[in-house]
C-alpha cells in the first residue's frame, strides 16, 4: 500500500505531454486503489471467518443423528458437538440444550406433508434419561458431548423415534445456526438384525403346496427386523416384503432364538403358521458357520403357513455373511 501511495504521488507531480491525460491517469489510479482496498477488506473478512471458532452439533445433512441401541439392555448414546477454527480456544464453551418437539413437527411437515402414516414420533419419556442438558467443550479442545441413556425395549421396528434438542444458550464463541439443533433418532438392534431394513439374509428354500407331489427350489433374499432381545421378524415363505405394517401384520412370522440356539416359530400377528420339528436337514436351529474363508449367521427352518386358500410347506435356510470383529 505504501508503494502504491508513492507511485500516485509521483504521478501527480509529473506533467503529461498530452492534454487532459493527467486527470485520466489519476482517475485510473484512484479506481485501482479502491479495488485494492476492497480486495484487502475481503481478505481480512475471509481470514476472520476462517480463524474464528464456531461449534456445531454433529448430525447428517438433515440434522438427524441415527444411532442403534441394543434391545434387552440400557445403553448410552451421545449428542456430540465439534468446534471449528484455526486457533485453539482460551475459554471453556458451556452449552445448554433444551428439548423442542416443534422440530419434530417441522421435520414431518417438510418430509411427509400430510402423509401422517410416515410421521416420526417423539421417543416416549420412559425410554430415555438425560441427567443434565448442559455439557462443555473444554478450553483448547475441539469436541464435547452430552450422554443420553436409552432403554429401547418395546419400541416398534417400524416406527421412527426422535429426541429433538436445540442449543438454548452457550457461554463463548459462536454456534453454527444451521447446526444448532439435532434430531437424535433411536434405532433398535439385536445380534441377528438391525431395524433399518438393511439386514438382508440370502435364502435357499424348498416350497411345496400341501397336497402336491412337486417341490419348488426357491432362491431369494429376506429382510429381517429385530423385535426383542432374542426375537426377529421375517416374511413367511415366499411372501413379498414391503415396508408396510399391514403387510407385516398379515404375513410375517417371528423367530425366537433360545440360549441353546433352538428356534421357536410363531406368527407375528395374523398369519397361520405351524412349526414342524424332526427334519434333520432343517432342524429349526440357528448357528454360526465358518467355511474357512467367510463367517455366516445361519437359520435352518421348517414350518407350514397359510396364505389365501393354500397351505405352503417350507424348508428354509437363511444366511448372512458377517465379520465377527464387528459384533464385539
Amino acid at each position: 500500500m505504501k508503494q502504491l501511495y508513492m507511485y500516485i504521488k509521483d504521478n501527480k507531480n509529473r506533467k503529461s505531454v498530452f492534454p487532459g491525460s493527467r486527470s485520466i491517469k489519476i482517475s485510473g489510479i484512484t479506481a485501482l486503489l479502491l479495488l485494492i482496498i476492497i480486495a484487502c477488506n475481503r481478505d481480512e473478512v475471509f481470514e476472520r471467518e476462517q480463524y474464528k471458532n464456531i461449534f456445531a452439533l454433529i448430525s447428517e445433512s438433515d440434522n438427524v443423528a441415527r444411532k442403534f441401541h441394543k434391545l434387552g439392555e440400557e445403553s448410552t448414546g451421545y449428542v456430540t458437538a465439534s468446534l471449528g477454527g484455526t486457533n485453539p480456544t482460551s475459554r471453556d464453551i458451556v452449552v445448554n440444550l433444551v428439548e423442542d418437539k416443534s422440530l419434530i413437527d417441522a421435520y414431518n411437515r417438510t418430509n411427509y406433508d400430510v402423509d401422517v402414516t410416515k410421521y416420526v414420533l417423539p421417543l416416549p419419556k420412559d425410554k430415555y434419561d438425560i441427567d443434565s442438558y448442559q455439557f462443555s467443550i473444554p478450553s483448547g479442545e475441539i469436541s464435547g458431548r452430552l450422554p443420553i441413556r436409552i432403554r429401547p425395549d418395546g419400541l416398534s421396528p417400524d416406527s421412527a423415534y426422535f429426541i429433538a434438542l436445540r442449543v438454548e444458550s452457550y457461554s463463548a464463541y459462536e454456534v453454527n445456526p444451521e447446526k444448532s439443533f439435532i434430531l437424535y433418532r433411536v434405532r433398535t438392534k439385536n445380534y441377528w438384525a438391525q431395524a433399518d431394513g438393511n439386514t438382508i439374509y440370502n435364502m435357499r428354500a424348498k416350497l411345496r403346496v400341501q397336497g402336491s407331489t412337486s417341490e419348488l427350489e426357491m432362491p431369494g433374499t429376506k429382510v429381517m427386523h429385530p423385535v426383542t432381545r432374542n426375537k426377529v421378524r421375517v416374511m413367511a415363505g415366499n411372501e413379498t416384503y414391503e415396508p408396510d405394517v399391514n403387510v407385516f401384520n398379515r404375513l410375517a412370522i417371528v423367530l425366537e432364538i433360545a440360549e441353546d440356539n433352538k428356534i421357536t416359530i410363531a406368527p407375528y400377528k395374523n398369519v397361520e403358521v405351524t412349526q414342524i420339528d424332526g427334519d434333520k436337514d432343517f432342524p429349526n436351529i440357528f448357528k454360526v458357520e465358518d467355511d474357512g474363508f467367510k463367517t455366516y449367521k445361519t437359520f435352518l427352518l421348517r414350518y407350514n403357513y397359510k396364505s389365501g386358500n393354500s397351505i405352503y410347506e417350507m424348508k428354509e435356510e437363511l444366511r448372512l455373511e458377517f465379520e465377527e470383529e464387528e459384533e464385539q
